[in-house]
C-alpha cells in the first residue's frame, strides 16, 4: 500500500488559487483551517488575512490589470465575529 501525498489548502501565487482544490483561495477548507488555528485570536487572523488580502490584490492587479477583484468578502468575511 501506497501512502497518499496530502496536499495543504495553501494558496498557490501569484494566481491565488488553491493547490489542493483549484478553487479561490481562501477556499472553504482553508478558511476553517485557519478558524481553528486562531481560535480565540480573531484580531490576529484579521490581520493576518488582511496582509494576505494586500498581497493579492497587487499581485492579481499584475497579473489583471484591467480588472479589481473584491477582495474584502472573499478574504475577511470568514474572521468576521457571528453576531
Amino acid at each position: 500500500m501506497t501512502a497518499r501525498r496530502v496536499i495543504p489548502h495553501v494558496a498557490m501565487r501569484p494566481l491565488w488559487r488553491c493547490r489542493n482544490c483549484g478553487g479561490e483561495w481562501p477556499c472553504q477548507p482553508a478558511r476553517l483551517g485557519l478558524l481553528v488555528e486562531y481560535r480565540g485570536n480573531r484580531t490576529g487572523l484579521l490581520v493576518y488575512l488582511a496582509t494576505l488580502m494586500t498581497e493579492a490584490e497587487r499581485q492579481l492587479t499584475q497579473l489583471h490589470p484591467d480588472r479589481r477583484d473584491e477582495l474584502t468578502d472573499r478574504f475577511l468575511t470568514c474572521a468576521r465575529a457571528r453576531e
